[in-house]
């Protein structure tokens, strides 16, 4: 009877550790990316951040590290506590596959926007345009269970986009990162989020 039940206990805990892992593995593998990135200081930020005339030259690996370098360590903490945090709010809604396909299109669409828009763009590093995508890529994906939740976030995040592109940064966010922010990366990374979104949701319904 006793090693029945902890045998059942066992099981029970490794399938909760299954399920913690499947859950939680993209936004660590990110988070563990973006500090391998950081250790490397300046040096390791020159060569991987993204720079439109490096690019030019064929050094195309800048259009994904160019999203895990930052400005320094405030800028990294600062942007993976925001995914933690929306990983919390959002990361059961997707499947890891599902999740990796959204990630991969916004930061098409933020390269993209970049490249074809946004051409006095001399170099950018952080997550944080990724970060707006994944936000409303997972309020779409659990709209149908969630309206409540996704209606108000949704709604938060389109004020923040207006009032960036209108009047600038939020205050407080430039000293924090330690450096400019690209407003426009977090407009394209929402882009990206509801396209990708979109997509998925469409390709479910079929």
């Amino acid at each position: 009877m006793g090693l029945s039940n902890d045998r059942r206990k066992r099981a029970d805990w490794a399938g909760a550790s299954h399920e913690i892992l499947r859950l939680w593995s993209v936004p660590l593998l990110i988070c563990l990316l973006m500090l391998l990135a950081e250790t490397g200081g300046d040096a390791l930020r020159e060569v991987l951040r993204y720079a439109r005339e490096p690019v030019a030259h064929g050094e195309f690996w800048r259009l994904l590290s160019g999203h895990l370098v930052h400005l320094g360590w405030a800028h990294f903490l600062m942007n993976a506590i925001a995914l933690l945090l929306i990983w919390a709010l959002v990361g059961e809604r997707l499947s890891i596959r599902r999740w990796l396909l959204a990630l991969l299109l916004i930061i098409v669409v933020i390269d993209a926007g970049f490249w074809f828009i946004d051409r006095q763009l001399v170099w950018y590093v952080g997550l944080s345009g990724v970060l707006h995508g994944v936000l409303l890529a997972g309020l779409l994906a659990g709209w149908s269970e969630h309206k409540t939740e996704s209606l108000l976030l949704a709604a938060l995040l389109a004020m923040k986009l207006v009032y960036e592109q209108i009047v600038g940064p939020l205050p407080g966010s430039e000293s924090t990162a330690g450096g400019a922010v690209v407003v426009n990366a977090h407009l394209y990374g929402a882009i990206g989020g509801l396209l990708s979104g979109f997509l998925l949701r469409v390709r479910a319904a079929r």
